[in-house]
């Protein structure tokens, strides 16, 4: 090879090097992608042990009638992403407490209901403390993460923080996380056999909270927030 030849390849290759270290400065922005992006966050503290009554009149322990209101959640969202006449992307994660800490049951990526359904099938019952705060924000980083332009986070919780941040410190950090970002993720609390007061402080920052008392209650509370906060349609451009 010639020195003018040897001299040009070599500044190709540079140029190309170059290139390519300065494409993720010169690049534009990833525009925002039509879809769902969903965290919940499930309670299996140790008080989820507890009785409640279920839809038939009798008792059973909290984290039972949980567990049915989550497969219930996880078909719907099935449904929602397989049937829904405006077909989108949807992503999902399952978040639990774990001891004093918190663990990403069902790792957040694209929906695949038979992974979370699998997971609610082998799950044994509660035995931690509530680090609330601290799931939450474990649950927002992903949510945060996704290009998918809907973001929410689902929390089914019988109890206060007790491990942890508080959510009210952690909430004004997500959203000003989202708003940074250009974006927003909306927070749905369905406090479940506890006063839905305790939380009031999350709901002047615009976080949803309802209250649940039995198994029938968390079930209407359930698919209220589904329907009218989380999957809810977007209308085709109307025809002119």
């Amino acid at each position: 090879m010639t020195g003018w030849r040897r001299g040009r390849t070599q500044q190709l290759v540079f140029s190309l090097l170059w290139c390519a270290f300065l494409w993720p400065v010169l690049a534009p922005p990833t525009e925002a992608a039509e879809g769902l992006a969903l965290a919940i966050v499930y309670d299996t503290s140790g008080s989820m042990r507890e009785a409640v009554p279920t839809a038939d009149g009798k008792k059973a322990a909290k984290y039972l009638i949980g567990n049915r209101a989550l497969e219930n959640i996880i078909q719907r969202i099935d449904h929602f992403s397989t049937n829904s006449p405006l077909l989108h992307p949807v992503q999902a994660g399952l978040f639990v407490f774990q001891g004093q800490g918190v663990r990403e049951a069902v790792p957040f990526g694209p929906f695949h209901s038979a992974r979370m359904l699998d997971w609610v099938k082998s799950y044994r019952g509660p035995d931690s403390g509530t680090p609330l705060g601290a799931a939450i924000e474990a649950a927002s980083r992903p949510v945060l993460a996704s290009k998918l332009d809907q973001k929410h986070i689902l929390v089914i919780t019988d109890g206060q923080n007790t491990i942890g941040p508080d959510p009210v410190v952690i909430v004004p950090r997500i959203q000003k996380a989202a708003e940074s970002r250009g974006s927003s993720v909306f927070l749905h609390f369905v406090a479940f056999d506890i006063d839905a007061k305790v939380f009031s402080p999350l709901k002047k920052l615009g976080v949803t909270v309802v209250g649940a008392a039995d198994e029938k209650q968390l079930n209407q509370q359930l698919e209220f927030i589904l329907e009218q906060k989380i999957l809810l349609e977007k209308e085709e451009p109307k025809k002119p």
